[in-house]
Order: structure tokens, then sequence, then C-alpha cells
């Protein structure tokens, strides 16, 4: 389904997008980046607060992290301090960038299995569509985020995985 450098690309991706967003979103004032936007979570930190949230729900599965506390309808308010927030996604997206270079091909096969509290059921799916989602739903939300930023009047950088500079390492 995935390979090992399509996950070690989509990490760097990751990483790469969380700086221009978190840099453009440094830039309002924190009432700015709490006022309700009218967006599924509501504000631009509430958002990216649901997104580090989700990637430590899924990176505890995929790589032994620590379980978030709470559940999604908590994750909007899972970090509350900006600062705080801001450490922890650059924290959290280095590990992420760790983990992707440390994956091989046979780790990307077979199922993952998990008890998902917002379905009230054990669910089995394949590991590789549950690493593309967490990719996916990271670049979902983030595109929200990038919309309210933007009609903020910030300028997060250009969203283009094809224009990634990889000189950085992303």
């Amino acid at each position: 389904m995935i390979t090992v450098e399509f996950a070690q690309a989509m990490a760097r991706y990751n990483r790469w997008q969380n700086r221009s967003i978190y840099d453009a979103a440094d830039g309002l004032s924190d009432e700015e980046r709490r006022r309700d936007r009218g967006a599924f979570f509501g504000s631009i930190h509430a958002t990216l607060s649901h997104v580090y949230w989700g990637d430590c729900l899924w990176m505890a599965r995929f790589d032994g992290w620590d379980a978030p506390a709470g559940g999604l309808a908590d994750s909007s308010e899972f970090v509350a301090d900006w600062e705080a927030l801001k450490a922890l996604r650059y924290a959290a997206d280095e590990k992420i960038v760790d983990w992707a270079g440390r994956l091989a091909p046979g780790d990307l096969s077979g199922d993952l299995n998990w008890y998902s509290m917002a379905m009230q059921a054990d669910v089995s799916k394949p590991l590789g569509l549950c690493i593309a989602h967490v990719f996916n739903h990271q670049t979902h939300h983030r595109g929200q985020v990038h919309a309210m930023l933007t009609a903020a009047g910030a300028k997060p950088d250009d969203t283009d995985l094809a224009f990634m500079d990889t000189s950085i390492g992303g």
C-alpha cells in the first residue's frame, strides 16, 4: 500500500508544514489564535491541539508513545498553552521523522489492531492504511488552519509537497 520512502517523505513534509503553520500563527495574538473561525474544532489553537493529540494517539499505536489523556471531545483542549503546544509539536515532529527513518519495508505489512474509543469497538485495519491516514489527517486539518491563518492576515509558506526543500531535510 505505502512504502518506507513515502512514510519518510510525509514525516518530513509534516515537520516542514508544522513549522510554517506555527511560525505564521506566532504572528497572531493568543486571542486571535483562539477566536472561533467556524472550522470543525473552531479555532486555530484548538485545531492544532487536536492534530497534536491525534498524532500522539496514533504514535502510541505505531511506536509506543504514551497515549494522550482524554478522548476526541477533549482533543481541542489537550494543550492549552500556546508555547507548550508549539514545543510539544516540534518535539513530536522530530520523533515522527525518527520513527519513519527507522522503518523497514516489512514494518509496513500486516494489520493494526486497537480498541477505538470513538467507535466503541475493536478495530483491525491494514497498518499501511493507518499510517497513510495519519499523514492525511495532519494535512486535512493543517489545510483548515492555513485557511484560518490566511483569513486572519498571516502568511504561511507554500504547501506543495512537490516543492518541499529537501536540502534542509524538509
